[in-house]
């Protein structure tokens, strides 16, 4: 008789096999459009809808166009926007960013009207409003000024709280933004208003279509400077520590796709909420690459929201924030 003998060391390992109700009962990471943050680029005038070049399907928007896009929103289950303001002029100081009437104050005031409950995120930083495009006033060398920076910045989160913002979001990466961001807001009465910062953000290549839409492309050098370098992971990790010490509620990186290892170490460190910005060079290339037939773009869209959650980060902060809640709801 032959008998059949397995070594005791021999493991099958049997894959699952999915179907149906199966399929959703295992799933170990799941997408709900209540984890995405929607990035909004807001101008001033009325009437104002236009399209981006390198962001099909994403538009600067003047403040009376927010109404219907909170309402789109409501309906996807897409519950929190982030406000970029692109304003009429440009100064050295970025004045614009703090002004009581600035196009971003306007924003959230628009947005908290057409809808309370919306969680309307502001972005601080200055890039967008000085006329060289750093994120900080200058020096007489040419430098940015990292102190005078921070005075700026806490006057514009202050005037976007003043304005009902729920969220204000620096995104500058000026040492010790945070603290002076928090200070500031408790002094005039905002204790209760988070800061979600932007505590690990990379000098990418892949910012290139966000800073067309927000006019925001520095005129000279670089932000290699203030920015991270890409090759760091364990430099991340003392820019979150730092900004969690300085009392930061959210922490971000930014980019998501080429950085899920840092999201991961980030995921490790804090047990903060963790957001990942899916950038518009990330949403440019599967939007080209959709549109030449070279792939499923839902598919492709999902399995890359997917893989930013399933490396730890709670919310995405993505463009995509739209059509993804609206194939999720038709799955």
């Amino acid at each position: 008789m032959i008998v059949e003998t397995r070594s005791a060391s021999f493991t099958r390992t049997r894959r699952t096999r999915r179907s149906g109700a199966l399929r959703g009962l295992v799933r170990e990471t799941r997408l709900d459009p209540s984890q995405f943050v929607y990035p909004l680029f807001v101008t001033p005038g009325v009437g104002v809808r236009e399209p981006i070049a390198s962001m099909p399907g994403q538009f600067r928007l003047s403040p009376d166009q927010l109404a219907a896009e909170a309402r789109e929103l409501r309906e996807l289950g897409v519950r929190a926007v982030l406000l970029f303001g692109i304003p009429a002029s440009k100064d050295p100081l970025g004045s614009g960013a703090y002004a009581q009437d600035g196009i971003a104050q306007e924003a959230v005031e628009a947005c908290k009207q057409a809808d309370p409950e919306l969680a309307v995120i502001a972005d601080v930083c200055l890039c967008e409003y000085t006329d060289h495009g750093h994120c900080g006033p200058l020096t007489a060398t040419g430098e940015v000024d990292n102190d005078a920076a921070l005075e700026l910045l806490a006057r514009t989160a202050v005037s976007l709280a003043e304005a009902g913002v729920d969220v204000v979001a620096p995104s500058d990466m000026m040492d010790g933004r945070v603290g002076a961001i928090r200070e500031a807001l408790d002094g005039s009465g905002f204790e209760q208003t988070p800061i979600m910062a932007y505590s690990a953000k990379y000098a990418s290549a892949y910012y290139g279509p966000f800073r067309e839409a927000a006019d925001s492309a520095p005129q000279f050098g670089d932000r290699r400077g203030y920015q991270m370098d890409p090759a760091n992971v364990r430099e991340a990790l003392r820019e979150v520590a730092a900004d969690v010490a300085e009392q930061a509620d959210i922490v971000i990186v930014k980019p998501a796709l080429a950085y899920l290892d840092v999201v991961r170490a980030v995921r490790e460190s804090t047990d903060l909420p963790l957001a990942a910005y899916n950038v518009s060079g990330e949403y440019a290339m599967l939007k080209a690459a959709a549109a030449q037939g070279w792939l499923d773009e839902e598919r492709a869209v999902l399995e890359t929201l997917t893989g930013i959650r399933r490396a730890g980060a709670d919310i995405v902060i993505t463009y995509h924030a739209k059509e993804a809640a609206r194939w999720l709801r038709e799955a």
